[in-house]
């Protein structure tokens, strides 16, 4: 489902607050739950491994978690997501430099010395294409949220029904051989749960990705 580029996950005000006290657990856990895919995605798409983009989560959780009492929910201050941007784009160089070099010789002697292409194994996190990278996990990020949500509101078969259509791409018929129903229902099904799930993205874009 397309979103506009100028879409963004809203961050309820009040979740910020809660995340100032550091004993508040629940409201840490739905913050990990909500945005640890996005800051893993990017991670990823930037060029690290697994490995180094699981600790970039980690990384990031803990920063935000030591800062948070220093972010302001005021407008005027800038928005939660370019400031999670920020520490996720530091924490992102810092596994960058923690790859230890490549040792590299030249070619065409018999006394060649080792050498370190610094440029190739510090990618540049500053550029726009990690906003872009940003913005795109953004928006997958709340389809996300927004489906988890929608497979509580509907019933698993038209979910089902759906999901098969809409994100594995299936044919109407073959849904409805696959599982033993009509076309017709078929049809109703991903005009229902779409319906549910455009409904789901407009209240958080317009409440928060919090709000219930």
């Amino acid at each position: 489902m397309p979103l506009n580029p100028d879409d963004t996950i809203p961050t309820r005000r009040s979740l910020l607050e809660r995340l100032k006290n550091w004993e508040d657990q629940k409201s840490w856990v739905d913050f990990f739950d909500t945005y640890w895919k996005l800051i893993y995605g990017v991670a990823r798409k930037a060029g690290l491994t697994e490995v180094e983009a699981q600790d970039v989560v980690q990384e990031t959780v803990i920063t935000v978690a030591k800062k948070m009492g220093e972010f302001k929910t005021d407008p005027a201050f800038g928005s939660f997501k370019s400031w999670l941007l920020l520490i996720t784009r530091r924490r992102i160089t810092d596994q960058f430099r923690r790859r230890p070099p490549r040792v590299e010789f030249t070619k065409g002697r018999s006394d060649a010395t080792p050498r370190t292409p610094t440029l190739e194994r510090m990618p540049d996190t500053e550029t726009p294409a990690l906003e872009s990278i940003w913005q795109e996990e953004w928006e997958r990020n709340l389809v996300d949220i927004a489906l988890a949500k929608v497979k509580q509101l509907v019933s698993s078969k038209q979910f089902l029904l759906f999901y098969q259509q809409t994100f594995k791409k299936w044919s109407p018929r073959r849904v409805a051989n696959q599982y033993g129903v009509s076309l017709a229902q078929v049809y109703m099904a991903k005009y229902r749960v779409s319906a549910v799930l455009k409904r789901e993205i407009n209240r958080l874009e317009r409440h928060g990705m919090h709000g219930m």
